[in-house]
């Protein structure tokens, strides 16, 4: 029996590691002595399904090897709260990150596995020098901290991609593949991901996204006209749409858009309710339908309806007849008129039609920037999607208590058209956003992410404007945010790296006689304890007194968290007394009294409670 408590885990979640205990869960003859995989007892577990061919279809590019090792490399990040620059910190649900996206979506891989309805994106379109990029791979945290200045650097290691340079479509693969890997594990089983493209790289999003999600699982293309046609276009050909491929997790239905029941009535008081007039006829010509190209007679008069040689009848006279004889055909006065379906209310399926693949009623870019004009006064040039577009993909997707991630969120028109859904229907959606805080030429703006922080100031302070004096459709909505900023983790990790010298090591040791990087405060070292034991950045937390020591308790007593640095055996018993499931307290807090340690360890253990240090 260990009389020591169990580490607190740093790192973000173990991704390699949860899909190998999933295989040896599935296949346990396959584990070796070492719990490792044998891959030979694999293949014949199972048997003929196991492709052993050299020469396979699929999808591969330089650089893609490294792209795994940067998946299954964790985070040693953490997301610092801002309060200062949020609205309504302490009670909102929805997040604005700033950071890079990779290194945030591993680090929200265990808080928010599996509990995303939608995710939109609009990446990079690599249209040569128009993205951020980092150049190695496997330093991905700290190659941020360098380019937001957080620490010192000779240079900072991100650039462009230009269309001149070598391997121009890999490195735009290399930069989405890890993060479309790491957001397919954040939607919900029913869930939907829509990422915006254009001509440049829709076919290789397309077998990316075939790959990552499964060719299985593609929904559509959504097509919409982005802009008026440019009378400067290259060969006379003016290239005005765009692209939002959309991919499901495993079980998506659309919600579709709402139909409107403006046009049914019951003059006539049909026992069947209220109807409304439909066309009989189909766009197919005579000699396409020949049996269903006939005279139709109205039985009751004699009158004679001829068909249409370019549109025949929608049925054949069997199923006619049968229509007929149940009054579900309506018959003008005028024989020049064409007769019509009675299609009743009561027989539809479903409230919603589905969402077409044309969005032909979204508007152009120039929308979007407007938008943005009149909320900031910016004449931007980070092309903003525009609104409707976002509403619409929203409306038919997303129900009134669902989350929308967006992690390419420039401006923040994702949570824009969120909060403006959520007016309009009294819905509760919630928002996560991530945005690099990459500069901009404003001054007031200098990165986009504060644009984004700004934006939804605004649209906040617009909708409540809207609202004042009226009640709203379903109690107090969410219209708040947190910040949150990307970082190094708060405690200081041992560097394996560093040089093995006596010196070297004497310096390693010295700084981890405290371990808590300097500046950070309690409420820091609370939200990365909180992400990194799964609990989202909203859940909510109470800062209780016992033993005249603060704790906090997580989701209602679920876990007790105390950072004091002086732990006494009464705090200790206290603690284990309100059997919370877990406890997480700071490894100083023992200040080298072993015995203490060990008799919490016992303590904790007795009431059957997980303590771990940190």
């Amino acid at each position: 029996m260990s009389d020591q408590p169990e580490p607190f885990d740093l790192r973000s979640h173990n991704l390699s590691e949860e899909k190998k205990q999933e295989l040896l869960r599935l296949f346990p003859e396959i584990r070796t002595e070492g719990g490792l995989i044998d891959f030979d007892r694999l293949k014949l577990a199972l048997g003929e399904t196991v492709d052993v061919g050299r020469e396979r279809y699929g999808m591969n590019w330089p650089g893609k090897a490294e792209c795994f090792k940067v998946i299954q490399a964790p985070s040693l990040g953490t997301l610092l709260p801002a309060p200062e620059e949020s609205v309504d910190f302490d009670t909102t649900e929805n997040l604005i990150i700033e950071g890079d996206n990779l290194e945030v979506l591993k680090l929200l891989q265990k808080a928010y596995l599996g509990k995303v309805k939608m995710i939109y994106i609009d990446p990079p379109y690599n249209t040569g020098g128009d993205f951020i990029y980092p150049d190695n791979f496997t330093e991905s945290l700290q190659i941020y901290l360098e380019y937001t200045g957080q620490i010192d650097a000779e240079g900072k290691k991100f650039g462009t991609n230009s269309d001149t340079a070598g391997r121009f479509h890999s490195r735009w693969l290399n930069m989405m593949y890890p993060r479309l890997y790491l957001a397919r594990n954040l939607l919900k089983e029913d869930g939907v991901i829509f990422v915006s493209i254009d001509d440049n790289e829709v076919k290789n999003l397309r077998e990316l996204c075939d790959e990552v999600f499964g060719e299985e699982n593609f929904i559509g293309t959504y097509v919409w006209k982005r802009r008026t046609f440019s009378a400067l276009a290259d060969k006379l050909v003016s290239s005005d749409h765009e692209y939002v491929i959309c991919y499901q997790r495993a079980d998506f239905v659309a919600l579709g858009i709402k139909k409107g029941y403006e046009g049914y009535s019951n003059p006539d008081n049909d026992p069947r309710g209220d109807w409304r007039g439909d066309n009989l006829t189909v766009g197919m010509s005579k000699d396409q339908r020949p049996n269903q190209y006939y005279d139709l007679v109205d039985p009751r008069t004699g009158k004679v309806y001829p068909p249409n040689p370019n549109r025949v009848w929608g049925y054949i006279r069997e199923s006619m007849g049968k229509l007929i004889a149940e009054n579900r055909i309506i018959f003008p006065e005028d024989v020049s008129k064409r007769p019509l379906l009675k299609r009743f209310k009561n027989d539809l399926k479903s409230d919603y039609n589905p969402i077409s693949t044309w969005l032909d009623s979204v508007g152009l870019n120039s929308e979007a920037t407007r938008e943005l004009q009149d909320l900031l006064g910016l004449n931007t040039v980070i092309f903003p999607k525009p609104k409707s577009l976002l509403s619409a993909l929203i409306q038919a997707t997303v129900k009134p208590d669902d989350i929308v991630l967006d992690f390419f969120a420039g401006s923040g028109t994702t949570a824009h058209a969120v909060l403006e859904m959520n007016k309009a229907d009294g819905g509760n959606r919630n928002f996560i956003l991530v945005q690099l805080p990459e500069p901009t030429e404003f001054k007031e703006f200098p990165t986009i992410a504060e644009i984004t922080k700004e934006r939804m100031r605004r649209v906040i302070k617009k909708l409540s404007d809207e609202e004042a004096g009226q009640l709203p459709l379903n109690g107090k909505q969410d219209r708040g945010f947190r910040v949150f900023k990307l970082a190094e983790s708060n405690f200081k990790s041992w560097n394996a790296q560093a040089s093995q010298d006596a010196q070297a090591l004497a310096k390693q040791l010295e700084l981890h006689i405290d371990h808590i990087r300097s500046g950070r405060s309690s409420q820091d070292i609370l939200y990365e304890i909180l992400l990194k034991s799964a609990f989202p950045l909203t859940t909510p937390v109470a800062e209780i007194i016992i033993e005249g020591k603060s704790v906090y308790s997580v989701a209602e007593d679920g876990m007790f968290i105390c950072l004091e640095k002086e732990l006494t055996l009464e705090l200790i018993r206290a603690m284990a007394e309100m059997k919370p499931q877990r406890v997480v307290c700071l490894d100083l807090g023992f200040a080298s009294n072993d015995q203490l340690k060990t008799n919490a360890v016992q303590i904790f253990k007795n009431k059957e409670i997980v303590f771990k240090t940190v």
